[in-house]
């Protein structure tokens, strides 16, 4: 019984301090949501939104499984993203593969998303692939703007 009240308590301070972070840097992130994905086995998409002063409001896993099950709609990623009121977004999914860089099909889902945001008023903050303990963002590579 006092294992399982440790485990509640572990978790709800994990979320306490994923959701009391500041974002001002890639770094940030991959310090944040490295650790959560990294023996992941199945691509995950997660949708992380972001007040004004690039805190996080939440975030959330909005797509599971290979490459053709985990292409993301722009629906999904701006439904979620005003439901909670987010200024900003920043997009993260993992590579199980092990290849931080991004593929073709990323790199014009991001373009599209990117384009919807404007549309939205939503900027998307950044787009990061996360890879075992390495990660490569969308905007350090100068791939959005």
């Amino acid at each position: 019984m006092a294992a399982a009240f440790e485990i509640s308590r572990r978790v709800n301070s994990q979320n306490k301090y994923i959701s009391d972070s500041k974002i001002t840097s890639p770094e940030d992130v991959a310090e944040i949501f490295i650790p959560l994905l990294r023996d992941e086995v199945k691509e995950k998409f997660i949708v992380i939104c972001l007040n004004s002063a690039n805190k996080i409001i939440k975030h959330e896993v909005i797509s599971v499984g290979t490459l053709n099950s985990s292409l993301i709609h722009p629906r999904e990623v701006f439904k979620f993203a005003i439901d909670n009121n987010s200024a900003n977004v920043i997009l993260l999914h993992n590579h199980p593969s092990g290849n931080p860089e991004p593929s073709n099909e990323d790199i014009q889902i991001t373009k599209k998303l990117v384009d919807a945001g404007k549309i939205m008023d939503i900027q998307i903050f950044d787009h990061i692939i996360v890879a075992g303990n390495e990660f490569t963002s969308f905007v350090q590579k100068r791939l959005i703007y």
